[in-house]
């Protein structure tokens, strides 16, 4: 291994922005491997991070849970992955594989669980140790670049998606990295979709029409029918009450985002008629193998925006900013 270490964009000890920082290349744990990161996408959650929005867990931490490495090394229980195997690493890092949770097939809502970028360090580097056991293997018709985005923006979009049961027609408020891959998910089963950009983003509108959106408007418009059910992507509590008004009597609306601002007050008759509000926490191992084989079937067009890896903080701005469609991936 490299002994001059490797290269990461470290969030320090007092916040952001991300600081370059040479480290010690990670030594793999008994269950870890040891990857070469190939890619690492940036996700809302790095950004909630990094502004401070969700509460520090460790700090300083290297971001980044959208990972694609191959194995370089492996630590002395792991039997389930061989040196040059390709995989991704999701925000979902380990469990206590023990709890009421973990035994419930809900191992997302584990109290105990470690989040990758998070809790560990992430993919903002050149090499990221992970738990063999919560990596995933990855369709070998994307390359590396369209792989990343899949590791967070589709799985959490696909457990997101999962929950909307058997709606037909489908909003999507905020389309962004998440909802770009989902709008595909949805027009490939023979859904309707609609999306909901922020108000005047004709760009962001004319990239969800590209993707099969059979409407596209600002997110304070009602829509052309009333809906079965609205995925909220954007972190924006006040969405919640519009989507309310937006879908029909029995729908459902999906708060997709690890973090999102305060859900303003709303007329009870907005959630009358057996709507429901509802949230998705983190990701199981489960819905990775059954995204993973929807991805495989369905060719999902991820629009991925490279950056350097020592651009990192750029990449969050133009996040920040809605400077792009698609979702931005780091290039070590």
């Amino acid at each position: 291994m490299n002994a001059a270490g490797m290269r990461a964009m470290v969030l320090p000890a007092g916040g952001g922005p991300l600081q370059a920082m040479r480290l010690p290349v990670p030594e793999p744990g008994p269950d870890d491997v040891l990857l070469q990161v190939a890619a690492c996408g940036v996700c809302r959650t790095d950004l909630h991070i990094v502004d401070g929005e969700l509460p520090p867990h460790r700090r300083p931490v290297v971001p980044g849970h959208q990972i694609v490495g191959r194995v370089v090394a492996r630590g002395s229980r792991v039997t389930s992955l061989a040196e040059g195997d390709r995989v991704g690493v999701p925000w979902l890092g380990g469990t206590c594989g023990h709890c009421t949770y973990c035994t419930r097939t809900q191992e997302n809502l584990c109290d105990r669980a470690v989040f990758t970028g998070y809790d560990r360090d992430g993919g903002y580097a050149d090499y990221v140790a992970a738990d063999a056991r919560y990596c995933c293997p990855l369709p070998a018709r994307y390359d590396d670049l369209h792989a990343a985005p899949l590791l967070c923006a589709g799985l959490i979009g696909y457990r997101a998606y999962a929950m909307k049961g058997d709606a037909e027609t489908i909003g999507l408020y905020g389309f962004g990295a998440a909802a770009h891959i989902i709008a595909q998910v949805a027009r490939h089963a023979g859904r309707r979709v609609f999306a909901f950009t922020r108000p005047g983003d004709v760009t962001a509108q004319a990239f969800a029409r590209s993707l099969g959106a059979e409407w596209a408007g600002d997110s304070t418009q009602a829509p052309p029918t009333m809906l079965d059910a609205a995925i909220i992507f954007a972190a924006d509590g006040a969405l919640v009450p519009i989507a309310l008004k937006a879908v029909r009597k029995g729908g459902s609306v999906v708060c997709a985002g690890i973090h999102m601002s305060d859900i303003p007050g709303f007329a009870y008759d907005d959630l009358w008629g057996e709507r429901v509000i509802r949230s998705v926490a983190n990701l199981t191992r489960a819905d990775s193998s059954s995204f993973f084989r929807v991805a495989e079937q369905c060719e999902i067009k991820t629009s991925p925006v490279p950056f350097p890896l020592a651009q990192a903080n750029e990449a969050l701005g133009a996040l920040r900013s809605g400077a792009f469609t698609g979702a931005a991936v780091l290039l070590p």
